[in-house]
């Protein structure tokens, strides 16, 4: 990555105003110009190779995850019918199994609305997928009453150990029909841990529990059930070989059990997990699929970013911009596809930050990389929730370099290398990635291993410090090759989803489609960086907005003086640009735009309607200044201290406009006769005498503020002609001498008879003689 790719020609001017500052600027650069990036490949051994072969063979299980809330009602019916037809033809499209898991929530449901979404889970319409009920731990309270039901319409149970479950009639039993419905449900033998027995006292506290097993057939392994009291008498009475009766539940006692308790007794339950991370362990489904299907199952609404070429500012505030409309549109899928070689540490931190901290319930992100993401660009894509890569892409080597103007790049002090590596493990926690894997993509020395859990034979991947921390819970594996001393790790697709960093590897935007639930027919068009962003980022900078601002407000300045017009279109277009800026840059809206012109329009009748400075004139003042100062941020009133120092911005930008204005108003009132440009604008009457124009007929000397008041005082009434064009300000010619006066109500063209009929502190406001 040579030094011009890695700063803009903008850049390096804005890196030469501060030349003693250090830029913890592109990531994972290499140590000289022009070096590439070792191959993913170059790091993986032949036997590894094999495993992927042998890997990429089987295909990985598709899965959903849908929380069921209470009550049950007709969107959760719909949502969990419209996810089994998508995953049904999505095993028949693939050729791969296919996974729904209820995460099933304690709370009161209505029996009817339960017993359809129970039917419609024992459909044998969707014969491609499995369904799993997940029971979580939640504070003492079990998963109980008609809710419970669900879960013993699914083919398999996993609890947590101190998860309850249970007492479907919450201590009553239930009437018969409810009885029946729930027996004959379960009699389908959907799971193989649950029958009728079992099932019969979750419904009824009266029943008797017990657990027996049957004396083997010969060569046959020993038969446990569950049953009835009357079951048991029944198979006693027909001489039926028991081994051994272990009674569970006693008559009267309603039947809750814990994920531990039935994993003892082997009923039930077909395995317990700690949390939705040891369900993707245990089902062999990629970890991407434990976030919630925020599409309901129907067709995804789907916004595509492109982020191409080097993280700058510029690109960070355009996919900043994207992003902030997409959530705007309410797309539930936002995909950015990545080719990128890296970037500047900072704002690619903070993009990774933004796209990870999107409401999960709502939008999806998806990382497509089809050729590399690397340094800064890997950072981005960790930020998302799934990130697929072609099986030959890259991803990886993002350690942070220091550039200083003049000088060849070196590596980043040991400080930044801790906080990047504290923000790739943050982003890896998010997304359910091994965090060991992350911080080895920035730090080279970091040698990372392969484990087993001790008790669950859960697979991950550890650092040697951390199989230390974790007192024996990990069985110590072989080192992953890519992990080596003095390598940055870099992954290509196959490897990445092998080591749980990224999907199953996709053949191109067509494959991701289809991954995705996208149709094939649909069209989905990429917002792509142009020199639209370029231009809306450089005058959303303080400095573009300082100058837009005072421009502006001289331009209008002058507009008054010179009435030309040519200043009004200058203001005009200050401003236009002030507002287009903020509106693409997500920080303005319609009401902003609204309250300025509604400011200009009160202004505009208090200087030319109504004269004197009242009511129009300071509700206009303030209103264009709110304008301004909301326009520039995305809050009204801040809270945190991040909003003050931005609001801090606005109002410090806007007071130096104003200020700068009034200085240059001062001096410009004193100057503009005397410069050739603008004294011919001025409204000023024809040279009178040798001695050149007079802005003021009395030459006797200053006269006193009361004296003038009580001379133009004496004015009303009296006729004249307009001197100059009264726009409607302008010069009348009364009683033989120039004044300064205001039309009232029309523009009135030189020579037009007029009268006074008012005078309003120092200005004469005059009419049209009849």
């Amino acid at each position: 990555m040579t030094e011009e790719t890695l700063f803009p020609a903008f850049a390096r001017l804005l890196l030469a105003a501060a030349t003693l500052t250090v830029v913890a600027a592109p990531v994972g650069a290499q140590e000289e110009a022009g070096r590439q990036p070792a191959a993913a490949t170059d790091s993986v051994t032949p036997e590894q190779n094999k495993a992927d072969d042998a890997q990429s063979a089987a295909k990985d299980p598709v899965a959903r995850f849908i929380t069921i809330n209470n009550p049950v009602n007709e969107a959760v019916f719909t949502r969990v019918r419209n996810t089994l037809v998508t995953l049904q033809h999505q095993t028949e499209q693939e050729q791969r199994d296919a996974l729904l898991i209820l995460d099933i929530q304690p709370g009161i449901s209505m029996f009817g609305q339960v017993r359809d979404l129970a039917k419609e889970l024992t459909s044998t319409a969707y014969p491609g997928v499995r369904t799993v009920a997940w029971i979580d731990q939640h504070k003492d309270r079990p998963v109980d009453g008609y809710i419970a039901i669900l879960a013993l319409a699914c083919q398999e149970i996993v609890m947590h150990p101190d998860a309850e479950f249970g007492d479907i009639g919450r201590g009553k039993a239930l009437d018969d029909d409810e009885r029946l419905s729930v027996i004959n449900m379960v009699e389908k033998r959907h799971n193989r841990k649950v029958n009728g027995a079992l099932a019969a006292g979750f419904v009824d506290p009266a029943r008797v529990l017990h657990k027996i097993k049957l004396e083997p057939a010969a060569g046959a392994a020993a038969e446990t059930r569950v049953v009835t009291d009357e079951e048991l008498r029944t198979l006693q009475e027909s001489n039926v070989a028991i081994l051994a009766v272990e009674t569970f539940k006693e008559k009267g006692d309603v039947l809750l059990l814990s994920g531990r308790h039935a994993r003892a007794l082997d009923i039930l339950i077909s395995q317990t997990a700690e949390d939705r991370v040891d369900l993707a362990d245990l089902y062999g489904f990629d970890r991407m699929y434990l976030r919630e299907d925020v599409t309901g199952g129907d067709i995804p609404k789907v916004r595509l970013i492109r982020l191409e070429g080097v993280i700058d500012p510029i690109l960070h505030e355009f996919a900043s911009r994207e992003i902030r409309r997409a959530v705007a549109d309410r797309a539930n899928l936002i995909i950015f596809e990545i080719e990128s070689p890296g970037g500047y540490l900072l704002d690619s931190e903070q993009l990774a930050d933004e796209i990870s901290q999107l409401d999960p319930q709502k939008h999806r992100t998806v990382a497509y990389i089809p050729d590399h993401a690397l340094s800064g660009a890997a950072i981005i894509s960790l930020g998302c929730d799934e990130i697929y890569l072609h099986p030959e892409a890259t991803i990886g080597d993002a350690a942070p370099i220091e550039v200083r103007p003049g000088e060849p790049f070196e590596r980043a002090p040991e400080k930044v290398l801790s906080e990047l590596r504290e923000t790739l493990k943050t982003l890896a926690e998010r997304k359910s990635r091994p965090p060991a894997l992350v911080e080895a993509m920035a730090d080279k020395d970091l040698r990372v291993y392969q484990v087993t859990h001790a008790e669950t034979g859960r697979v991950w991947y550890l650092s040697e410090a951390e199989i230390d921390a974790a007192g024996g819970e990990w069985v110590k594996g072989p080192l992953v090759a890519e992990s080596r001393e003095d390598n940055l790790l870099t992954l290509n697709g196959r490897r990445a989803h092998q080591l749980k960093i990224a999907g199953e590897p996709v053949a191109g935007f067509d494959d991701l489609k289809q991954r995705l639930g996208i149709p094939q027919e649909e069209v989905v068009p990429a917002a792509r960086q142009t020199w639209v962003d370029t231009t809306v980022t450089l005058l959303k900078s303080p400095a573009a907005a300082f100058l837009l601002i005072l421009v502006g407000f001289f331009c209008i300045y002058l507009e008054v003086h010179t009435t030309s017009g040519f200043f009004g279109i200058g203001a005009a277009l200050c401003f236009s640009l002030f507002f287009w800026s903020r509106f693409l840059g997500g920080t303005a809206d319609w009401l902003e735009i609204v309250l300025f012109v509604f400011g200009a329009v009160l202004l505009g009748i208090e200087i030319f309607v109504i004269p004197g400075f009242g009511v129009f004139g300071l509700t206009g003042g303030l209103a264009i200044i709110c304008s301004l100062v909301l326009a520039s941020q995305t809050f009204v009133i801040p809270h945190s201290a991040e909003e003050f120092t931005q609001f801090s911005w606005s109002l410090g930008t806007l007071s130096s406009a104003i200020v700068t204005v009034v200085v240059g108003g001062i001096l410009m009132s004193h100057f503009m006769p005397r410069i050739p440009f603008l004294r011919n604008l001025i409204l000023a009457p024809q040279h009178e005498t040798a001695g050149g124009p007079k802005l003021n007929p009395t030459l006797a000397g200053r006269r006193s503020r009361t004296a003038a008041i009580e001379q133009d005082a004496a004015l009303i009434g009296q006729s004249g002609a307009a001197f100059t064009t009264l726009r409607p300000s302008g010069r009348a010619r009364i009683g033989g001498k120039l004044v300064d006066v205001v039309a009232e109500g029309e523009f009135l063209d030189p020579g037009t008879p007029i009268e006074v009929v008012d005078v309003a502190g120092n200005r004469v406001i005059v009419r049209r003689s009849v």
